[in-house]
């Protein structure tokens, strides 16, 4: 009886384990001054331009009734909540 080569499972063995979904890439060409008003107004509500687009994207989609309903959260970004600022001691 042989083992199988490493790596490899046999027929009918584990399922396959799911890999976490992965952020999607995509280049973006915007006009400079497009670019410049987004990076302010993410900046206004603490976000990065990447997160803003992210952020309006989602919205426009779910307005449109075509955000599928198994998409996940904005993922969070920054400091968790509920922390103290600088100097304060853990709990």
């Amino acid at each position: 009886m042989t083992t199988p080569p490493e790596g490899s499972e046999p027929p009918g063995g584990p399922a396959p384990r799911r890999r976490p979904r992965q952020r999607k890439q995509v280049l973006l060409r915007l006009d400079p001054q497009v670019y410049e008003a987004l990076a302010r107004w993410a900046g206004d509500e603490l976000r990065s331009a990447n997160a803003q687009i992210e952020f309006l994207l989602r919205r426009a989609l779910a307005e449109a009734g075509r955000l599928p309903g198994d998409t996940g959260p904005m993922p969070r970004r920054g400091r968790p909540p509920g922390g103290g600022g600088p100097g304060t001691p853990p709990p």
